[in-house]
């Protein structure tokens, strides 16, 4: 088969059934300004998990909870979004309440300008996730039961007469052909069992591909072919479209569609949500990728343990993919007919704190199941792995309704039940062992126990400050010992307290505070709260983040101006708050002489963040040069400065000169004098010229009455035998629009 990845195209030698993998969109590679992203705002819903409780009311409380969050929280963000809506920088807006998030298209200036607001907690890519081609090839049917199920169990637990009734499985992929032998009686029908999030196929479900049909019949397939191919065929199956026609989807689709398993039919009095969900799909072949940790989070507090294909990207260390890796998932790798690991099957350990992947294996290998065109198909690899254990839930939910109230319980009833295949203990080829339904049955049924839940899963705080969350105990099959609670990973100089320390009886809730002082630093902390019961032990992660303390940028713009001696000029002065900082910062500016000009910032103070005009007025004196000026912003005892420069040019003049100074003639004789003009500071218009103070009875005429710079023209005094004999002081003028110059010269006549 092939793997396909957003931008190439690659041939893998196996027919494994890899999961799909997802890239940056490559609409953000186009000249398309929009760019697709997910905005995750800082509150998020505190679900505690309360497995005593109905399902209907979990589920009710759940969704109230996180359509609350989504409605105090999301409109300061939608509001600020507004203009740039009319303006077509942002598009495709689209809430999201299982995890507090907005969904949508825009420029990279507005995402950057979200990102930085204090109630946006990040701005993550809208992912587009491709899936796998399948193979095409049919088989047929070789025995009644196929090995794959007897290899964990199953028949022995159809013996006991527990084969998926009552429990609805859910899966997550391409979809799920309707009308294929082995499924199409076990769908469960109407508008609340199907979800297309692109629209494509909005009321029946369908499946281009394969993939989703391949998976679905391994898990509530029947016996059409020939041969029993699922392993709780008396369950019922919903299903969401995670992927349109093209094969492609999103980040955005994923959370829409984690979004409505937990409300198919937008009723939240209707406990219509699955009990088991299935997917057999990733996002990324390495890393920690931490974009669904919150709607894994929000499922599990509900009852649904999200069961994930690990990936077939082994066999190297350190290849399990997200979701997988996540402390949320539950973690499915890949063994043959014989128990021996799959090559491509991933192996841990994760990137991800607090997280043990894989932590099931289950056959991944030469597995029979339905296919598209009412066939039947051969499929290997961890994507048919996982409806393995999505099955085997199924069958332990039908068998013990009471275990729908905790995720944490189905696992451990899975855990506890597998078939240890390595080293003893938990290994990073496959957790705890290859799926045993059975034997998880029977330790279900035989062992009272406890879960551990904390909520919610990151809470920020400054240094010095204090972060609170919440523990949550409860007690399964009957448990009612005491459970001591700890915490570690806590940095340095940083203090837990629980209020209880011990929860009694088996059942309720603790406040972990955790006070740290003003030396941590600022970073992200894994935490592990674990709690103790004789010797049973549980743990689960949370995350701490140290942000630092509350202050302020001070950011002038632009570094340098330049102007003309006797003009002025402006800078913009922004102040911006970080951290949640609200106080008043007072502005200030040095370095400006005042034989330059005067400086003046208004408003002289902003409040938090905002902006101030830097105004500069200079004299028509001015020495022309670079003045280095230093802006200053003051807060208490925080203090930030920045520079910039000023540039004072000379003014664009010109100058006069008369030669000779003075002239003697004879009366009835004319004197000469030659007028010039030079430029400064750039000049290069054209002067006037202009004279007064002539002797009566003289005539003046010019060579030149406008002179262009630098040039000259020639004045001439002429006198008649009558001009009275005396020193005449002649006043020529020069004017260029404003500027007007003068020299004057001596006439003597004789």
């Amino acid at each position: 088969m092939k793997l396909m990845t957003a931008l190439v195209a690659t041939t893998l030698a196996t027919t494994a059934y890899a999961a799909p993998r997802a890239q940056a969109s490559p609409r953000a590679a186009t000249s398309d300004p929009l760019v697709p992203a997910v905005v995750v705002l800082q509150d998020q819903a505190h679900l505690p998990a309360r497995p005593h409780t109905t399902r209907l009311a979990r589920l009710r409380a759940a969704e109230q909870a996180l359509r609350a969050t989504a409605a105090n929280t999301q409109p300061a963000v939608l509001h600020a979004l507004a203009s740039a809506l009319s303006a077509g920088q942002v598009a495709d807006v689209q809430p999201l309440w299982i995890q507090n998030a907005i969904s949508l298209r825009a420029t990279p200036q507005v995402l950057a300008t979200l990102a930085n607001r204090p109630d946006v907690a990040s701005v993550e890519p809208d992912r587009v996730l491709v899936a796998p081609e399948p193979d095409p090839a049919l088989d047929s049917a070789t025995a009644a039961v196929e090995a794959n199920l007897s290899q964990v169990d199953t028949p022995a637990m159809w013996d006991l007469g527990f084969r998926g009734q009552g429990v609805v499985v859910a899966s997550m992929d391409t979809g799920v052909d309707v009308t294929h032998p082995d499924l199409a009686g076990s769908w469960r029908g109407g508008s609340n069992s199907w979800y297309d999030p692109n629209g494509q196929h909005p009321t029946t479900p369908t499946d281009v591909n394969g993939h989703g049909t391949q998976t679905m019949g391994i898990m509530v397939g029947g016996d059409a072919g020939g041969t029993s191919i699922g392993m709780a065929p008396a369950a019922t199956w919903i299903a969401v479209k995670l992927y349109n026609d093209r094969g492609t989807t999103t980040s955005t689709a994923i959370h829409l569609g984690f979004q409505w398993l937990l409300d198919p039919d937008h009723n939240p009095d209707t406990a219509d949500a699955p009990q088991v969900v299935n997917n057999s799909w990733d996002i990324s072949a390495g890393g920690c990728v931490p974009d669904f940790r919150q709607d894994l989070q929000n499922l599990r507090a509900v009852g649904i343990l999200p069961v994930f294909a690990a990936g077939n990207y082994g066999p190297q260390s350190g290849t399990i993919t997200s979701p997988a890796n996540y402390p949320e998932a539950f973690a499915v790798a890949g063994v043959d007919g014989s128990d021996v690991v799959d090559p491509a099957s991933s192996r841990g350990p994760s990137p991800c704190a607090g997280a043990t992947a894989p932590a099931l294996a289950a056959p991944d290998t030469s597995i029979r199941t339905s296919d598209l065109f009412q066939g039947w198909i051969t499929d290997t690899g961890t994507s048919v792995g996982a409806p393995h254990v999505a099955g085997a839930l199924a069958l332990l939910l039908s068998a013990l309704p009471g275990l729908a109230g905790s995720a944490d319980a189905q696992q451990n009833a899975l855990t506890a039940g597998a078939v240890d295949l390595g080293p003893p203990g938990v290994d990073d080829d496959t957790g705890y062992g290859r799926l045993d339904v059975l034997a998880a049955y029977e330790s279900a049924v035989s062992a009272p126990d406890f879960s551990v839940g904390v909520s919610p899963m990151s809470v920020r705080t400054v240094a010095g400050g204090t972060a609170t969350f919440s523990v949550d105990v409860g007690s399964l099959g009957g448990f009612d010992g005491d459970v001591t609670l700890s915490a570690s990973g806590l940095p340095a100089g940083a203090d837990a307290t629980f209020t209880p320390p011990v929860i009694t009886s088996g059942v309720g809730t603790a406040q972990l505070d955790v006070t740290t002082s003003e030396a941590v630093a600022a970073g992200s902390y894994a935490l592990t709260v674990t709690a103790t019961s004789g010797g049973t032990t549980h743990s689960a992660p949370a995350t701490l983040v140290v942000d630092p303390p509350p202050d302020f940028g001070l950011a002038p713009s632009p570094a340098s101006r330049s102007v003309v001696a006797g003009t002025g000029t402006s800078y913009g002065v922004s102040v911006g708050a970080l951290n949640g900082f609200t106080e008043t910062v007072d502005l200030s500016v040095e370095g400006l002489p005042a034989s330059v000009g005067t400086a003046t910032l208004s408003p002289a103070n902003v409040v938090g963040s905002g902006s101030s005009t830097l105004s500069v007025t200079t004299s028509p004196s001015a020495p022309p040069g670079s003045y280095p000026l230093t802006v200053t912003g003051t807060s208490g005892t925080l203090t930030h400065s920045a520079p910039v420069t000023l540039v004072v040019l000379p003014r664009s003049d010109f100058d006069l000169t008369a030669n000779p100074t003075t002239a003697t003639i004879a009366r009835g004789k004319s004197a000469t004098y030659t007028v010039s003009v030079t430029g400064a500071g750039g000049f290069n218009g054209s002067v006037a010229m202009s004279v007064a103070g002539a002797p009566s009875r003289s005539t003046i005429s010019w060579s030149k009455k406008t002179v262009v710079v630098a040039g000259s023209t020639t004045m001439t005094v002429r006198t008649d035998r009558s001009t009275p004999r005396t020193s005449y002081t002649l006043v020529i003028t020069g004017t260029s629009g404003a500027l007007r110059h003068q020299v004057l010269v001596t006439l003597a006549v004789t």
